[in-house]
């Protein structure tokens, strides 16, 4: 009796799903106040901790929004593949990550810095900068960029 040692492999394809859209005004991100009136409207009123991606394209203009992970009131579980999946797909040139710190205080915690940095060398490994990480709590935002750490 022979004994078939052949491996089936699927034929796959990759797809984005726009579940909904929103209206920018100011069209190009140039300072992280105008981020932030993108995703604020997302990231208000949370009870636990919600990592977004926003995608631009050359120009600084947002191309799409992705929510990366939600975690629990203090942390969230965050991967470099997991954030550039909407940036691959979409030939983003650059991200802006974004996440809100429901006790309200911004200050970027170890795991935040470290996180942080992370995802800005995967990023320049695989060609997306990394523009900014911005933490968002009570009427109150931190910059990593503007912080010196990114």
């Amino acid at each position: 009796m022979k004994i078939n040692h052949a491996k089936r492999i699927d034929i796959v394809s990759l797809k984005m799903i726009k579940e909904s859209s929103m209206l920018y005004l100011g069209r190009r991100i140039s300072t992280p106040r105008e981020a932030i009136e993108i995703v604020k409207v997302l990231l208000d009123c949370c009870d636990r901790e919600k990592l977004i991606v926003c995608c631009l394209n050359t120009k600084n203009e947002p191309t799409n929004i992705s929510t990366v992970s939600i975690g629990s009131l203090n942390s969230s579980i965050v991967h470099p593949r997991e954030v550039f999946k909407t940036a691959i797909l979409s030939n983003s040139a650059s991200i802006i990550l974004f996440h809100n710190h429901p006790s309200g205080d911004t200050n970027p915690s170890k795991e935040d810095i470290n996180i942080t940095e992370r995802i800005k060398e995967a990023g320049k490994i695989i060609g997306i900068e990394m523009m900014d990480h911005i933490i968002l709590g009570d009427n109150n935002y931190t910059s990593l960029k503007e912080s010196g750490i990114v």
